[in-house]
């Protein structure tokens, strides 16, 4: 299935005291191991929304066109650039996200994970027709991943599909995450 590819790394990583997308992680830098995730899905195109840097030259960097707004910039970001009708988006700090269940979720043609604690926006496949909704999202300062993905369901856009492992989506946030 055509698809483009996002890797969020725009985040301030305040809780870790350090950038997140190099923290190393069994060997290789965060970065580097999420973009392996993502080439294994053979996006027509491959971004990376957050600052520019000499060690992403390879991908396409995709400025916030509205600062301090969570990932709902770097979504909405991607989202208006996509080649393609669907966008897969993996946050740099979610290494136990697989290729294999992107691929289950891009089958789907646009879904997110639900779990008992709310939907998982960052790592999802957002088909291109949520990219007005998440513009609406940043326009009326609703910057909230929860409330887009909520609204992107209820209008069918998006299916919600249940969590497939219970450590897919163990975040890290802080020095002891590691």
């Amino acid at each position: 299935m055509r698809c483009s590819a996002v890797l969020l790394a725009g985040g301030k990583s305040t809780r870790m005291g350090r950038d997140k997308a190099f923290l190393d992680y069994h060997g290789e830098p965060l970065w580097q191991r999420q973009l392996a995730t993502l080439r294994a899905l053979s996006p027509e195109q491959l971004m990376i929304s957050g600052p520019r840097r000499a060690e992403w030259s390879d991908c396409e960097v995709v400025p916030d066109e509205v600062s301090n707004a969570g990932p709902l910039a770097g979504v909405t970001a991607a989202l208006q650039k996509c080649s393609a009708p669907l966008l897969v988006v993996l946050a740099v700090d979610l290494p136990r996200v697989t290729a294999e269940f992107l691929r289950s979720l891009l089958a789907l043609g646009g879904a997110v994970a639900q779990g008992p604690h709310g939907f998982e926006p960052l790592a999802a496949v957002y088909p291109t027709s949520c990219a007005a909704l998440a513009a609406q999202g940043l326009s009326s300062g609703d910057f909230s991943m929860q409330n887009f993905v909520r609204e992107a369901n209820g209008q069918g856009l998006l299916v919600a599909c249940a969590i497939s492992g219970p450590d897919l989506f163990t975040n890290l946030n802080s020095p002891s995450d590691l």
